[in-house]
C-alpha cells in the first residue's frame, strides 16, 4: 500500500475527529486473486488521435514500441479496478474501474504496463497517488498533459519526439517528479505547476527551436539541469528561495543567463519558498 495514500486517509480521519463531526468513509474491501488482462487498442487511422489514460492508485508504466495505438497488460486483484476502454472516433480513453471503496491496506495490486505506438497523438494522463515510470522518446506527441496527486514519477524523452509539440502541461501535488531529456520533447511551451515537493527538470537532448518554460510551485526543492552551450535565460521570482548556481552562469538581478549556440531556452520560475539549484 502506498504510504502517501495511507497518510491521506489518516489525515482525513484525524481532521474529522478534531472538528467534532463524523465522516462516513467508504467500505474497505479485501484483495482477491490476481487478474491479468491484455490491453490492445487499434490505431483509429485518423490524422491525430487523442489518448486519455485515467488511473488512480498503483503503478503505471509507459514505454514505446506498440504495433497498434496501445498494447500491454493490466494486473489487479480488486474487481472494481478492472480497466475500461472507451473508443469514440479519434478519442480513446483507458480508465481504471469505478473504485470508490477503501483499498485493502495490505496486498492491493494495480499495475498497468502499457506500450504506445508512434502515430501522431495528443496524450493526457490523469492519475492520483501512484508511482509512474514513463519513457516517451521516439513517439509523435503533439500535446502532452499530465495531472496527478501525491505521486512518484520518472519521465524521460531518451530520443527526440517525432512531432512538434505545441504544449507540455504538468500539474502535480506533494510529489517526487523527475523529468529527463526535456529538450527532446520538442515543445514550444512547457508549463509546470507543483505544490510542496521535490522536482528535477533536466533539459538535456536536442533543442530544435526556441522554447518557453513556466515553473510555478510552493515550498519545494527545484533542480534545473541545463547542458553547457545551451543558450538559456532564467528569471526567478521568489523572495524566500535559496539559489545555488553552477559554473558558467551570469546574474543580473533576478535574471540568470548562460551563453550558447542555437535556439534559446527561456525559463520563468515563480516559487513561494525552498531551494533552487541550477547546474549542468
Amino acid at each position: 500500500m502506498n504510504i502517501k495514500i495511507l497518510s491521506a486517509i489518516l489525515a482525513l480521519a484525524l481532521a474529522s475527529m478534531a472538528c467534532g463531526f463524523s465522516v462516513d468513509l467508504p467500505e474497505q474491501v479485501k484483495a482477491g486473486p490476481e487478474v491479468q488482462e491484455t490491453i490492445s487498442v487499434a490505431d483509429p487511422g485518423e490524422d491525430e488521435t487523442r489518448l486519455l489514460l485515467s488511473f488512480g492508485a498503483g503503478n503505471l508504466n509507459l514505454s514505446t514500441g506498440a504495433k497498434n495505438l496501445v498494447g500491454g497488460t493490466a494486473v489487479y486483484n480488486v474487481a472494481d479496478l478492472k480497466p475500461e476502454i472507451i473508443e469514440d472516433g479519434s478519442q480513446i480513453e483507458i480508465k481504471q474501474g469505478n473504485f470508490q471503496k477503501l483499498p485493502p491496506f495490505d496486498g492491493m495490486k494495480n499495475e498497468w504496463d502499457l506500450q504506445l505506438g508512434s502515430s501522431p497523438m495528443e496524450l493526457e494522463i490523469s492519475a492520483g497517488a501512484y508511482e509512474g515510470d514513463f519513457e516517451l522518446g521516439g513517439l509523435a506527441l503533439t500535446n502532452l498533459v499530465i495531472n496527478d496527486g501525491a505521486a512518484d514519477v520518472s519521465l524521460s524523452f531518451s530520443e527526440p519526439n517525432l512531432a512538434e509539440m505545441s504544449e507540455f502541461n504538468y500539474s502535480t501535488g506533494a510529489s517526487d517528479v523527475r523529468l529527463d531529456g526535456l529538450a527532446n520533447a520538442n515543445f514550444e511551451r512547457f508549463i509546470f505547476n507543483g505544490g510542496a515537493g521535490n522536482y528535477t527538470l533536466d533539459f538535456s537532448g536536442d533543442l530544435q527551436r526556441d522554447a518557453t518554460v513556466s515553473v510555478d510551485c510552493g515550498l519545494s526543492d527545484l533542480t534545473l539541469i541545463i547542458p553547457q552551450n545551451v543558450n538559456t535565460v532564467i528569471t526567478i521570482d521568489s523572495a524566500l528561495a535559496d539559489i545555488n548556481l553552477g559554473d558558467g552562469w551570469s546574474q543580473k538581478g533576478s535574471v540568470y543567463s548562460q551563453p550558447g549556440d542555437g535556439p534559446t531556452l527561456t525559463i520563468i520560475v515563480n516559487m513561494g519558498a525552498g531551494e533552487i539549484t541550477i547546474r549542468k
